[in-house]
């Protein structure tokens, strides 16, 4: 009886489906092509909204519960077993369900809009939303706003291909399922335009904002309407600027910088080291997660995303982050707090890193506010306690710090700034946010050319947002543009071989190889075109005296921009490719050019 009721259900889901379907290719037939961007860009925000209220609120809910119980246990004994079962059942559901792998990180949206035309796989959709609420909803020393904006990325994508839009509208939809997530997840609809744009797109129009202005404004609204206060992080006590502490601010837009880089290596080596295990399944996520498990044990504020402890940080009375821990009775000591603080603030990136590293699912925005938020407090108390200088707002250097890591790690500083301005609901902190993000960014820029999510990308060559014709030149699959049809002859073949090439086909260039398909050299029309016309010669010679060696040899495996400076070198038009030491074919750079601007057709958002 409960199977046919299920199937009963299914039918009429499917029903409801199919019908919504179809009235929204009957919009599409009905409306220009310009306002079905439109809908669909608020459809996406849309679904995206959902998604983040069921992230938010299964997160929230789980650190009230766990709080409630270390509560009465005296000590965070729950705070620290609950994130070694979600990283376990998150491992498990990736094995059993997901087909054992898991693309994590907003780095892969980069790399879909670079390599692959602004297609992000269906799985996506659900895949980012389930194992993401398993490890940071119960606990993970990560952020839910990686999964959020993937899964936007992912609606918006699958919505364009589903309903048959161009590449340009696909990475625009793909953009504006970015920019919902950021929006609903911070009430911050600026923000999530502005990472949006600064993080995932490079080359876009006055005329593609409006799409992206729509998703992120509805992914808001609807999170403002559905989301208390206490489940998104807001600030509402915030002090004036003084002018007389700029240069504590830029103090601290210093350290944020280099702060920043800190978090990022530490936790690229941490993931690097988990990256070696051989076994990769639960041995590996119950080790990572047992030193997880200590860590919060130890320092309970590493729990989950962290946005109530910069709340506490923040407030009147952030000696409340000492309660349930083993430094309880030191709660009255300033310096106590401090150490602890600074401390848990160098951990967070371990802590991050054991946390994706070791089979979990996650991100490094909200750590990047954590270790801001913790960053500021800490500059701001120091300085008082020594009596530096008058007294500092601490709570205004709490907020500040957020924007100051964000924007070292990101290397995003307008949607650091706009993001700490649209929280905290005001314009006070303008121009400190404007010093502290600009410094950290032009620190952390000085040692890492690239910013967190994109250098691992960058090092493969595989992504370079900061640079669009990289971009462009990445994005072309030059395997299938090797012409591989050239006949070849050996190096035993007779010259009349050659003649018959030349006077029957197009071609200009012939690979001369061995039994083995290796390279051996080239003979060019426009060198031995005299002897082709001289019978005397053709009798005499052979193919060891006309064989020279190509000016360069491209690898297939190399990149686009290595490819156009060998064609440069050269000053040729045509080169031999090889793959694994055998000849594969030509390479023509009239087709890598003709690639290339098809491809810049495609991609420039209008």
């Amino acid at each position: 009886m409960p199977s046919n009721k299920a199937s009963h259900f299914k039918i009429i889901f499917r029903s409801i489906f199919r019908r919504v379907e179809n009235l929204i290719f009957l919009l599409k037939g009905k409306l220009s092509e310009r306002n079905f961007i439109y809908f669909a860009s608020v459809a996406v925000a849309i679904t995206c909204a959902f998604a983040v209220i069921l992230l938010k609120s299964f997160a929230h809910n789980i650190f009230l519960w766990a709080n409630d119980i270390n509560g009465f246990l005296k000590l965070p004994y729950i705070n620290s077993l609950l994130p070694i079962a979600g990283i376990i059942l998150t491992v498990f559901v990736v094995r059993n369900f997901l087909g054992n792998s898991l693309e994590k990180g907003s780095s892969k949206i980069l790399y879909a809009v670079a390599k692959k035309g602004g297609i992000v796989p269906k799985k996506q959709m659900y895949a980012q939303i389930i194992t993401s609420s398993l490890t940071v909803g119960l606990g993970g020393s990560a952020g839910l706003e990686s999964p959020i904006v993937i899964t936007g990325a992912a609606f918006g994508s699958n919505f364009a291909q589903k309903y048959h839009l161009s590449q340009k509208d696909r990475i625009l939809l793909l953009a504006c399922g970015v920019a919902a997530g950021i929006g609903a997840a911070f009430n911050a609809p600026i923000a999530g335009v502005l990472f949006a744009i600064e993080v995932v797109l490079t080359d876009v129009s006055i005329a593609a904002f409006i799409p992206i202005i729509i998703s992120a404004a509805t992914g808001a609204l609807i999170s403002t309407m559905v989301l208390s206060n206490d489940v998104i992080l807001n600030f509402q006590q915030t002090l004036k600027f003084d002018y007389h502490n700029t240069p504590y601010y830029i103090l601290l837009g210093i350290l944020a910088g280099l702060t920043s880089i800190y978090h990022a290596r530490n936790f690229r080596k941490v993931e690097i080291f988990f990256g070696t295990f051989k076994n990769k399944g639960y041995r590996r996520a119950l080790f990572g997660a047992i030193i997880l498990a200590i860590l919060i044990f130890f320092f309970p504020t590493l729990f989950g995303e962290g946005y109530e402890s910069i709340k506490t940080l923040a407030s009147k009375n952030p000696s409340v982050l000492l309660e349930n821990t083993l430094l309880e009775n030191f709660k009255s000591n300033e310096w106590v707090l401090l150490g602890f603080i600074g401390v848990t603030m160098l951990l967070k990136a371990f802590a991050t890193g054991l946390t994706i590293g070791s089979g979990g699912n996650g991100g490094n925005f909200a750590p990047s506010l954590f270790v801001g938020s913790y960053l500021g407090y800490f500059v701001a108390k120091t300085i008082n306690l020594l009596n530096i200088t008058h007294h500092l707002p601490i709570a205004n250097f709490t907020i500040v710090g957020m924007a100051g890591i964000l924007s070292g790690l990101f290397h995003a500083p307008l949607t650091a700034i706009f993001l700490i301005v649209e929280i905290t609901g005001g314009y006070d902190l303008m121009v400190p946010l404007m010093i502290v993000s600009s410094v950290s960014f032009a620190v952390s820029k000085q040692f890492e050319k690239h910013s967190m999510d994109v250098k691992g990308l960058a090092d493969k060559g595989d992504v370079f947002t900061s640079d669009k014709d990289k971009n462009i030149l990445q994005s072309i699959d030059i395997h299938n543009l090797v012409q591989k049809s050239y006949k070849s002859l050996t190096i035993e073949s007779p010259l009349e071989n050659m003649v018959e090439i030349f006077s029957t086909t197009k071609q200009k260039i012939i690979p001369i190889i061995d039994e083995n398909k290796i390279l051996i050299g080239i003979v060019d029309f426009e060198e031995v075109k005299a002897i082709i016309f001289n019978p005397l010669k053709l009798k005499f010679m052979n193919m060891n005296e006309i064989i020279s060696q190509p000016k360069e040899i491209i690898l297939l495996e190399d990149k686009v921009e290595k490819i156009m400076k060998q064609f440069e070198t050269s000053k040729t038009q045509l080169l031999p490719v090889i793959q694994k030491g055998k000849y594969f074919g030509f390479l023509s750079k009239i087709d890598v050019l003709e690639s290339y601007r098809q491809r810049l057709k495609e991609m420039i958002i209008e």
